[in-house]
């Protein structure tokens, strides 16, 4: 019994550390980000979701599922019933609780588009 205990506090000790953390290779969002503003006339909002999207699969998955459903961390899908955009920005930049920062490891444009994104989600 106390082996089974120590087994399933280290495999959730291990999912809880490895939250948030991506591969060494920069992400295909961050060679996306500058096309987001690149043109005035070009539809921002579908490339704003298309990067957004891309973000949250290569830093978010891990915790808060495929389809925002949570595991680790909570259910996402209707986080901006709850959330303004300026609330999850702050989230995603600082963390919170168990959530760990992302401040220096996603640009200010990625966590923007990710803030939109997650906010536009009721």
């Amino acid at each position: 019994m106390k082996k089974t205990l120590l087994v399933l506090s280290l495999l959730l000790a291990s999912s809880l550390a490895a939250c948030g953390k991506t591969e060494t290779k920069p992400s295909p969002a961050a060679s996306a980000s500058p096309s987001v503003s690149a043109s005035p006339s070009a539809s921002t909002g579908t490339t704003t979701k298309v990067e957004a999207s891309a973000v949250f699969k290569a830093n978010c998955v891990s915790c808060h599922g495929v389809n925002l459903e949570g595991a680790v961390g909570p259910n996402l899908q209707k986080v901006g019933s709850k959330l303004s955009k300026d609330q999850v920005a702050s989230t995603v930049t600082n963390g919170k609780g168990a959530m760990p920062s992302f401040k220096g490891k996603l640009s200010d444009d990625e966590i923007s588009s990710l803030a939109t994104w997650l906010a536009d989600k009721k």
